[in-house]
């Protein structure tokens, strides 16, 4: 399983936010850069980042920023907000991102999420966030009645890489995953799923281990790596070799 440090992306700054409102975020950094060499530094196999402001605007807006950590790293990035076009797509996969994440679009014109996984073969994801089980969208600003189960059975075989995962009430609050929406998920389709959303300390990294054998096979998380409660080292360390 892979651990995947997170670098959300706010007015060029690296913030963390609380439940997804914008209102409540923390600034970690003022140099996003920096911040993602840290990150690979300390042995990050994979980077995860997510241009806030473009998901709230629906189009890119942090992407100079975007660039530089792309063409600063030598491990593969992935980036999602604000992707709600082909063009769009076909742009960030030429900047360097490895994968590119389509949240809002996948509710709103799944015919899309099918047309760019074929165009760009594993290199596409769906973010699913879910409150109370249910999809929200535009940044987690709009709520749906669309089930993240149904939605995420929709893509089950347009090509699409992996299903990101995230609870959104359990996001930055640093109180373990939704472990129990996160296997119902992986358990019901074939594409891999990554957890997203309340990671705080190791005893969360085990607790995810045994969902491996369902398909989950990476975990996201941010806060509890800024705030210390979390050592990537350690947590990629654990994934790597199990519970002994």
């Amino acid at each position: 399983m892979l651990i995947i440090p997170a670098i959300d992306l706010k007015d060029g700054n690296c913030v963390r936010l609380k439940q997804g409102r914008m209102e409540e975020d923390t600034l970690f950094s003022t140099n996003p850069v920096a911040m993602a060499m840290d990150w690979q530094t300390q042995g990050a196999r994979f980077l995860h980042m997510v241009d806030l402001n473009g998901a709230f605007a629906g189009i890119p807006v942090n992407r100079e920023i975007i660039k530089k950590v792309v063409t600063s790293l030598n491990i593969p990035c992935q980036l999602g907000g604000g992707i709600r076009d082909l063009d769009t797509v076909k742009a960030y996969i030429d900047l360097g991102l490895e994968r590119v994440i389509l949240g809002t679009v996948a509710v709103e014109n799944p015919k899309l999420v099918e047309q760019a996984a074929a165009a760009f073969p594993g290199q596409v994801c769906v973010g699913i966030d879910a409150r109370k089980g249910l999809v929200a969208t535009r940044g987690w600003a709009d709520e749906t009645e669309i089930r993240a189960l149904d939605l995420a059975r929709k893509f089950e075989d347009c090509g699409v890489a992996a299903i990101i995962y995230t609870d959104i009430l359990r996001d930055g609050m640093q109180t373990g995953v939704n472990l129990e929406e996160t296997q119902a998920l992986a358990q019901a389709i074939s594409i891999p799923v990554i957890a997203s959303g309340g990671i705080a300390t190791l005893d969360d990294i085990k607790a995810l281990l045994p969902l491996e054998q369902y398909g989950v096979n990476a975990a996201i998380t941010g806060r509890a790596l800024y705030s210390g409660s979390l050592k990537l080292a350690a947590a990629q360390e654990l994934a790597d070799n199990g519970v002994q």
